[in-house]
């Protein structure tokens, strides 16, 4: 016959297998809602970009030229081109907004990495000029999400990539028609 305080410990642990069992499930079903919710969060934001409207704008920027940051503030600064600024303010900003949320881990690198190189090719090109207004207009880590996120996708890209071979980034220096060819 069973004694009673074996079956009693018996069931203590059956329990407590029980509760640990339903943990860990609840656990890794938290992870996989996290990981979903993420990549929708991202799937969203760059779903934004992908407008016909936002592409026109992007195209704009990068056909944008200039030889200095002093030719840049006369063609392009906000003073002068407040219709240009408006352009450049809503990506860098957005860009700046999906660095803060890759930071608090918000959104799938991942998926940035896979479905964009806005962030690279934007910050290439206007790096340098953001640079130049933190030392008189911006504050010093102004656009630092920017910054941080291009970096990130750079660093990833050359991983992926050793032998050095990256994507053909559009100068500012370069014409439009040199590095895409004339249009038709």
């Amino acid at each position: 016959m069973f004694d009673l305080a074996l079956l009693q410990s018996v069931s203590y642990i059956a329990g407590a297998l029980g509760v640990s069992v339903a943990a860990i499930y609840y656990v890794m079903n938290l992870r996989e809602t996290n990981k979903s919710r993420r990549i929708t969060t991202t799937s969203n934001i760059l779903n934004n970009f992908m407008t016909t409207e936002n592409q026109l704008k992007y195209l704009e920027l990068v056909k944008m030229e200039w030889k200095d940051f002093d030719d840049f503030t006369k063609k392009y600064d906000s003073r002068v081109n407040p219709e240009n600024w408006s352009i450049r303010a809503y990506f860098w900003g957005a860009y700046d907004v999906l660095g803060y949320q890759w930071k608090e881990g918000l959104v799938d690198i991942d998926l940035i990495d896979r479905l964009t190189q806005g962030p690279e090719v934007i910050w290439r090109m206007f790096g340098s000029v953001i640079q130049e207004y933190r030392k008189t207009d911006y504050a010093s880590d102004a656009y630092k999400n920017f910054e941080d996120l291009a970096n990130e996708l750079t660093r990833r890209r050359r991983l992926k990539e050793p032998d050095g071979h990256l994507f053909e980034i559009v100068s500012h220096t370069k014409p439009y028609d040199e590095v895409f060819g004339k249009k038709s």
